[in-house]
């Protein structure tokens, strides 16, 4: 009865991962959602800004705080450790839920595009950004990422086991191709308002921020195979590092 209880647990918070995804692309595309992160303002600007501020830290402290081993290794002291990772992952999308519900527009409009070739291109680019974020997650495996693969694992009654050091596709160009792809996605835009500004900017400076800590506990995890990955490839613009050309010997006289 448990393992079915904690599969169904896991399919539910995947289900709401899923669709708060599918939202959040609509959400910074403004593109067929009801309310987006440029829809009408409502409140006063430093109002707006002291109320999407906290829905930010508020998503960036889960987000971080959850992810990292010292507190998982005190939080499966109540949460069993088949839904561990989906419970991360429904509380992230809970956070996620409450910025798109609560944001407050700003209206300020910092650039816009008016050629309409130019537009498509960015809001497609857009959209590209966050197909890198979908399709890296299945590089390294999308279901264990968000916690399928660990009730499904206990559910059949196996024991789990963390996945290897890969390096697929995306992979081999950047470190963190999620990352890459999410600033794509919230940088490319034809209509730059004070409020996409501000949560580019916000999200980014998190994600540059998170990276460290990620990359900390990855080489703790995996040692040198992630000091050797680090030091040949970039952290998140690609092409931007080449492998050192070997010293030729010097003939001597």
């Amino acid at each position: 009865m448990k393992k079915t209880l904690f599969l169904l647990y896991g399919i539910v918070a995947y289900v709401i991962f899923f669709g708060t995804f599918c939202y959040a692309v609509g959400f910074v595309s403004t593109i067929g959602v009801p309310k987006h992160i440029d829809s009408e303002p409502q409140s006063p600007l430093g109002m707006a800004v002291l109320i999407n501020t906290g829905l930010l830290s508020l998503f960036a402290l889960q987000h971080s705080i959850m992810a990292r081993p010292a507190f998982k290794r005190w939080w499966t002291q109540f949460v069993p450790e088949p839904i561990e990772r989906s419970t991360y992952v429904l509380l992230a999308s809970l956070c996620l839920i409450l910025l798109f519900s609560k944001w407050e527009p700003m209206g300020i409009i910092i650039w816009q595009v008016e050629a309409d070739g130019v537009q498509l291109l960015l809001k497609l680019l857009c959209l590209s950004g966050f197909g890198i974020v979908l399709v890296s997650t299945f590089l390294i495996n999308h279901f264990d990422l968000f916690g399928l693969r660990q009730v499904w694992l206990y559910f059949m009654g196996e024991k789990y086991k963390p996945l290897p050091f890969r390096t697929p596709l995306f992979y081999k160009y950047v470190r963190h191709p999620l990352y890459f792809g999410f600033m794509i996605a919230f940088w490319a835009t034809p209509t730059m308002t004070a409020a996409h500004l501000f949560f580019a900017l916000m999200t980014t400076g998190y994600m540059l921020t998170a990276i460290q800590f990620e990359e900390n506990d990855l080489i703790k995890h995996f040692g040198i195979k992630y000091k050797d990955y680090k030091r040949s490839a970039p952290m998140l613009i690609p092409f931007t590092k080449f492998p050192k050309r070997k010293k030729q010997p010097v003939a001597s006289r």
